[in-house]
């Protein structure tokens, strides 16, 4: 007897492109935790019988990525079309995105604040900045890696709040939390106000990374990163986790603010780093007080903001004064930037992130992309 001839399976029900789009909404971005129809990365969707294909525009195409992608599309069509064929090409915006070595491609600048010495206001800094480009209409995460002494939660008025855990393609992922339109992640949001962190060098690592790897970010302009004091292993893991844009530093006028300043710049530009200083703040550059808005008193000396700049081959990018006023802001989860009364600080602050803006379109013309620096042990 021979041999019956093939007769291909043929889809008897119509597969209908709505459908489709609504599986496809139920799939989300494990990066940035939009769904793929919303985050518009769906393109050229076609039914042709029992065949699906369509293509996915992504950010990278690092190889875990688009597994996960793939093998969710094809899970959520098939739950409605069994029988269907589905075909899922994909490709990256541009070249460089392809090649990109960023865990957050969707983050278009990603800015360290540091000092090198603690006590001078770079939590301040950072904050105000976080809010000044809010407040110019740009999309901002806070990063706050200063994992011994985090300060983020009180400033922004989010003590004692917790990250919600969600499950994203089976991997569990955090939410970060919102103040103020701008997104934020700490430790502070973990451990009790009180607790002390006592922890090694590869833990300390390892924490950080979770904060960039397994927080769901959403698409961003800027994430600003604030910085502990000092040159050590948080500093280290940053530059060899996510490509830096570049670096803020924040000194007071005095000489032991610069020296410790200096030493944090000279680490940003060890050859094997290389990462660009955007600006310098001087914070507490003198004293106003309220009810004397025009009188400047130089109580911690002048100075020290310029010649960092010189140093850096940057720019001052604003002077801070000690006012009152900021202190009481930051203790009640309000920030100056958001005063707007506030005739002192605010300006201040606001300028701060238009020169910060400035600096960064220079550097993204005169350089090209950031990567993730490869640091020999």
């Amino acid at each position: 007897m021979a041999d019956e001839p093939f007769v291909p399976y043929l889809c008897t029900m119509e597969i209908d492109k709505n459908t489709l789009i609504k599986a496809l909404a139920g799939v989300k971005d494990p990066h940035t935790g939009q769904d793929l129809i919303t985050a518009n990365r769906v393109r050229d969707l076609e039914v042709d019988g029992a065949n699906v294909r369509f293509t996915l525009e992504l950010p990278n195409l690092n190889n875990d990525y688009k597994s996960q992608l793939n093998f969710a599309c094809q899970e959520a069509i098939l739950a409605h079309y069994p029988q269907a064929n589905v075909h899922v090409h994909m490709m990256s915006h541009t070249a460089e995105s392809q090649e990109s070595t960023s865990p957050l491609p969707h983050v278009q600048n990603i800015i360290a604040v540091g000092s090198g010495k603690g006590g001078v206001g770079k939590s301040t800094v950072a904050v105000n900045l976080a809010l000044g480009l809010r407040a110019l209409g740009a999309r901002v995460g806070l990063l706050d890696a200063d994992l011994y002494g985090p300060s983020i939660p009180t400033m922004l008025g989010l003590a004692g709040q917790r990250p919600k855990i969600e499950t994203i393609h089976g991997q569990p992922k955090i939410m970060p939390l919102e103040a103020h339109g701008i997104y934020t992640m700490s430790i502070g949001f973990i451990i009790e106000a009180e607790q002390a962190v006592v922890l090694r060098g590869p833990r300390l690592s390892g924490i950080i990374r979770q904060f960039i790897n397994d927080t769901v970010w959403p698409p961003l302009d800027y994430l600003i990163v604030d910085l502990p004091p000092g040159t050590g292993d948080i500093q280290l893991t940053l530059v060899q986790t996510v490509p830096l844009t570049g670096a803020i530093l924040v000194t007071t006028p005095q000489q032991v603010a610069l020296d410790d300043a200096i030493k944090a710049m000279n680490m940003l530009f060890l050859p094997n780093i290389n990462i660009p200083v955007l600006g310098v703040v001087e914070n507490m550059a003198w004293f106003t007080p309220a009810e004397l808005p025009n009188n400047k008193y130089y109580i911690f000396g002048q100075g020290a903001g310029a010649k960092l700049a010189k140093a850096s081959n940057s720019m001052l990018l604003g002077q801070v004064p000690l006012v009152q006023g900021i202190r009481e802001s930051g203790d009640a989860g309000v920030p100056a930037m958001l005063n707007k009364a506030d005739t002192i600080s605010r300006p201040v602050f606001l300028k701060i992130a238009q020169n910060t803006v400035r600096q960064l379109a220079l550097r993204n013309e005169m350089m090209g992309p950031s990567q993730v620096v490869k640091v020999q042990s």
